[in-house]
C-alpha cells in the first residue's frame, strides 16, 4: 500500500501526468523494500535461495494434483510453474524469471514478503509469536507464507475475489479449545480453513486441487459441511464427497486430521 501512496505522492512532487508516472516506473528498477529482492535472471538449471525464493511466490501454480517442491533448484517442475504464473498475468510465458517476473512478484507481496491480499494476521489468530505447535516457530511462520501465496494464486484464478480465511496456524492449546484433530495440519502452520464467500465451498475444494494443496477436506467429510480446509501434508488426501472431490486409492488410509 505504501508503494502505491508513494507513487502518487512522487508523481505531485515531479508534477508528472499519469502517463509520466508510467513512463518513469517503467524506467525504474522494481523492488520490493522490506522484502526479497532477484538480482539475477533464473532458468532451467539454475540454483539457490533466491530459486527458492521464487518457488514459494509460484508454489500456487504446480499444475493439477501436484506440489512445487521448494528445494532451491530451478528444474522442469519449477519451469512450469513459472509459465503457469506467467500466463495468469498475461506475461510472455516462457519459464524464464526476468524483470517482467519479478516486477509482477514485486506487485504482488507486501513488504513482509506475503502476497497482497493475505496477512501473517489472517493465518495466525491463535498468538503473536508462532509457537507451541509441533514444529518451531520459525516452521510455522515460513509454512503459512507458502500457504499464503498458494490461496493468492488461488484466488486469482477465482477471478481476484477474496477468499476468507478463519483459521490457520494454532498451538496446541489453540486447537485442543476448538476441538481440533490431535494430528492436525494446524498444529504445523501450513493449513487454513476457508468460509463460503463469494464462491461456494465446493467451489474452494474443487479450484484447490490446482494451487499445490496436498490436503483438501470439504463438505461431505466429517465435520466440514460450513467450510474447506487445505493444507500441506506430507502425501496427498483429498476429501469432500459432496464435492466431487476425492483421494487416490492409495491414500485412503492415511487420513490427517483438520
Amino acid at each position: 500500500m505504501f508503494r502505491r501512496l508513494g507513487k502518487a505522492f512522487l508523481a505531485l512532487a515531479l508534477g508528472l501526468s499519469t502517463t509520466g508516472v508510467a513512463v518513469f516506473a517503467a524506467a525504474t528498477p522494481a523492488h520490493a523494500d522490506g522484502c526479497y529482492t532477484w538480482g539475477r535472471t533464473l532458468s532451467e538449471g539454475a540454483g539457490g535461495e533466491d530459486v527458492r525464493q521464487l518457488q514459494i511466490r509460484v508454489s500456487g501454480y504446480p499444475g493439477s494434483g501436484a506440489v512445487l517442491a521448494l528445494d532451491g533448484a530451478f528444474g522442469p517442475a519449477t519451469r512450469s510453474a513459472v509459465v503457469r504464473f506467467q500466463q495468469a498475468y498475461g506475461l510472455a510465458a516462457d519459464g524464464i524469471a526476468g524483470p517482467a517476473t519479478f516486477g509482477k512478484l514485486y506487485a504482488l507481496q507486501d513488504d513482509d514478503c506475503t502476497p497482497v491480499n493475505f496477512s501473517y494476521a489472517e493465518l495466525n489468530r491463535c498468538n503473536t509469536t508462532w509457537a507451541g505447535g509441533n514444529v518451531t516457530a520459525a516452521t510455522a511462520r515460513a509454512n503459512a507464507l507458502v500457504t499464503m501465496w498458494k490461496l493468492q494464486a488461488m484466488r486469482h484464478a477465482l477471478g481476484d475475489q477474496p477468499i476468507v480465511v478463519t483459521s490457520g496456524f494454532r498451538s496446541a492449546a489453540c486447537n485442543s479449545a476448538v476441538g481440533g484433530a490431535s494430528n492436525s495440519r494446524h498444529l504445523y502452520g501450513d493449513a487454513a480453513d476457508l468460509a463460503a464467500g463469494p464462491h461456494s465451498l465446493c467451489t474452494l475444494a474443487q479450484r484447490a486441487r490446482n494451487h499445490g494443496f496436498a490436503g483438501i477436506l470439504g463438505p461431505g467429510y466429517p465435520d466440514h459441511n460450513d467450510h474447506t480446509h487445505v493444507d500441506g501434508r506430507p502425501s496427498r488426501y483429498w476429501s469432500a464427497p459432496n464435492c466431487g472431490v476425492s483421494a487416490a486409492i492409495s491414500n485412503l488410509m492415511d487420513p490427517l486430521g483438520d
